[in-house]
């Protein structure tokens, strides 16, 4: 008695274990569906097909349970994709639905199966995906149906459409509203007043501005103190803006050359060619090439700067601003 308890319960036991995975399985199985909204249609209708898949609560909340949905080609099996609508989920009780619409057409006529949807189903991180097939779905694609009974009636010749001026009347009003508002762009612009042009007296001359910023380097000391590049940066700079104010030479966009040989046409400037080329030599040779002039090298540019400044200034008299713009106009 007691040997058939035993042989019992591990008979039991075998049974247990054996149904354990399938029930596993079945915990873990999803509900696909493929369904199309007709089975019979014309030659160039369209049919709504719709792939779903049913989650329990649970198997929706596990992060590593997934739910691929078939990726469906342009064109199948004389069936040819015209739209796809993205993946929706929806509640029903303690399921989560998840779908997809798409919508197909046919060209041609017969009976044809819309193949069987592959839904490829993730149990776990690591795990090895599953498989769960949908049904196929047969669908009627028919012709237009022709009375051949009947005679052929003969094409139409093109109609006429009577003209209306009404047809075209937002035409006209645009074309009207355009004329309007050229018409007073071009009267508003001829009738208002000129506007005088403004012209400014500078209550500070070029020569003085460069005279006091030569007085302020000099004050600074900036070559006692070491930085002989930035002196005569500073000192070909107030030449040079003194140099295009006045005389209307570009001078701070020019080279050394450059600016020697635009300073020709003008009179008082080229006189003191020399001493400009003096000065710009040992300038360029202290910025560019480290050169280091000695103390009477650099009080002898300041002073040929001052020299320059003088001999070039203009003349007070209303007569002397006259010959100094004539000789500005022949530069």
């Amino acid at each position: 008695m007691y040997k058939q308890q035993v042989i019992k319960r591990i008979f039991l036991w075998c049974i247990l274990g054996l149904l354990s995975p399938f029930s596993l399985l079945a915990q873990q199985a999803v509900d696909v569906t493929a369904k199309a909204d007709t089975n019979s249609i014309r030659i160039g209708e369209q049919i709504k097909l719709q792939l779903t898949a049913t989650l329990t609560a649970q198997q929706f909340k596990d992060a590593n349970f997934k739910v691929l949905f078939p990726v469906l080609p342009d064109s199948l099996a004389h069936f040819e994709v015209v739209t796809r609508s993205s993946l929706d989920t929806s509640i029903n009780q303690d399921q989560h639905i998840l779908h997809q619409t798409f919508t197909l057409t046919s060209f041609d006529s017969g009976h044809w199966e819309i193949p069987p949807m592959r839904f490829e189903v993730f149990t776990g991180a690591n795990a090895a995906p599953d498989s769960a097939v949908t049904l196929p779905i047969g669908v009627d694609v028919n012709t237009v149906a022709v009375d051949t009974t009947k005679a052929f009636k003969p094409i139409k010749a093109v109609q006429t459409v009577p003209w209306s001026i009404w047809d075209y009347w937002l035409y006209l009003a645009i074309g009207a509203a355009a004329v309007l508002i050229i018409g007073g762009l071009i009267w508003y612009f001829k009738s208002r007043p000129k506007k005088e042009p403004v012209i400014k007296v500078p209550t500070v001359t070029p020569y003085e501005i460069a005279i006091a910023d030569l007085k302020a380097l000099k004050e600074e000391k900036v070559w006692q103190q070491g930085d002989i590049k930035q002196y005569y940066t500073r000192l070909t700079d107030i030449l040079r803006t003194y140099f295009e104010h006045q005389f209307g030479i570009a001078a701070l966009e020019q080279t050394s050359e450059e600016l020697l040989q635009n300073i020709k046409p003008v009179t008082k400037l080229n006189q003191q060619r020399d001493k400009l080329r003096s000065l710009l030599s040992i300038a360029d040779l202290a910025k560019f090439a480290k050169l280091q002039p000695t103390a009477d090298e650099h009080e002898g540019c300041m002073q040929k700067a001052e020299e320059i400044l003088e001999w070039t200034k203009p003349k007070a008299g209303p007569a002397e601003e006259t010959g100094s713009d004539a000789t500005l106009e022949k530069a």
